[in-house]
């Protein structure tokens, strides 16, 4: 079982991350009126890829490499075209349709495509209070999605979110596959790759490089929004698995809800707020899910920043203080046993 600390600080990263995701909506919604939605999402990923290597750089003190396996490039490859080129054009189009409140909600679908994925294709277990839960969540984006009278360019717009959440939870499924490496690596290298490739297609279609603060406040809201997020949730992805973080993560839609009414004054809806109410009770669901069965371990070599627990017991061949988390390739003898977890990185077995 991880410990209580470690799991603890899964959770916390999962939902900062969540907020930080969720409060850039409303704000790139605000932004899209000086920039094209494809340049917007390029310069939201190319904000994030920049700011978060010159970080590397500054915290290793220099370059230093990342050791990823043939397969692990693919993965990781598959989650930039998905998830970093095609879901932030797709969102960004779908806000210049419907309000930052309701695409704020609509992300919850994210959760939804993301579980989904696990469980069918990946194989994590699904319990009844997530499988409730995302049933909620997914009648409420129903609820906002359903065309009503002359809203067929908000409707539009709902679906082009909806599309960009689907591309987002295939990301995620992916990611889950590196998430054991650097996470400021990863989000940085798909941040650079990401935002060059939809910030040179938007340039060749004719979009228009606007004033300089136009394009800071992008990179800057791409760097926490989707940089810093990024690597919170890569960070509790090793400790929760892909559906459970998922399920913590869904929380982001509502902060930017509540910031795209508050702050920006977007018009409330009888179906915003039954949606919101639905979607709250499928997070909270979420949110309260335990898991706990005996489960059977296979011998597996990797390497992950780790302290010695349960599922950590080896000697090191260099010097080590016996408190501090550290990082080293070690291998895993088999091992069966009962206690709660999560779908980690040690615990992606099928039910």
């Amino acid at each position: 079982m991880l410990p209580l600390s470690v799991r603890r600080s899964s959770v916390i990263a999962a939902l900062a991350a969540a907020a930080l995701f969720g409060a850039a909506t409303p704000f790139a919604k605000q932004l899209l009126g000086e920039l094209a939605p494809g340049l917007m999402a390029g310069l939201l990923y190319l904000g994030s890829g920049l700011g978060l290597m010159i970080f590397r750089l500054l915290r290793d003190r220099g370059w230093r490499g990342v050791r990823l396996s043939a397969s692990e490039w693919l993965w990781l490859g598959g989650s930039i075209v998905v998830g970093g080129v095609l879901g932030p054009v797709l969102l960004m189009t779908g806000l210049t349709m419907t309000d930052g409140a309701t695409a704020s909600l609509l992300l919850n679908l994210e959760a939804v495509f993301t579980a989904l994925l696990a469980w069918m294709v990946f194989k994590e277990n699904a319990g009844a209070r997530i499988v409730i839960g995302m049933l909620l969540i997914v009648a409420g984006g129903v609820v906002l999605l359903w065309p009503a009278g002359t809203e067929a360019r908000s409707f539009a717009g709902a679906v082009w979110v909806a599309a960009a959440c689907l591309c987002w939870g295939i990301d995620n499924n992916l990611t889950r596959k590196v998430s054991a490496n650097d996470a400021v690596f990863l989000a940085a290298v798909k941040g650079l790759i990401a935002g060059s490739v939809n910030t040179q297609l938007a340039l060749t279609f004719g979009a228009t490089i606007p004033a300089l603060s136009a394009v800071s406040a992008a990179l800057l809201l791409g760097l926490l929004g989707y940089g810093v997020s990024l690597v919170l949730f890569v960070v509790a992805l090793r400790g929760l698995g892909t559906a459970r973080t998922g399920a913590y993560f869904s929380t982001a839609p509502f902060v930017g809800a509540v910031i795209a009414l508050w702050l920006f004054g977007d018009p409330v809806s009888s179906r915003l707020w039954i949606c919101g109410a639905l979607m709250s009770a499928g997070v909270l669901l979420h949110l309260t899910e335990r898991h706990a069965h005996q489960h059977r371990h296979l011998p597996i070599v990797h390497v992950h920043p780790h302290v010695h627990d349960e599922h950590h017991r080896h000697d090191h061949d260099f010097a080590w203080d016996g408190s501090k988390p550290h990082t080293h390739s070690h291998q895993h003898e088999e091992l069966a046993h009962t206690h709660e977890h999560y779908p980690d990185i040690h615990h992606r077995h099928e039910h």
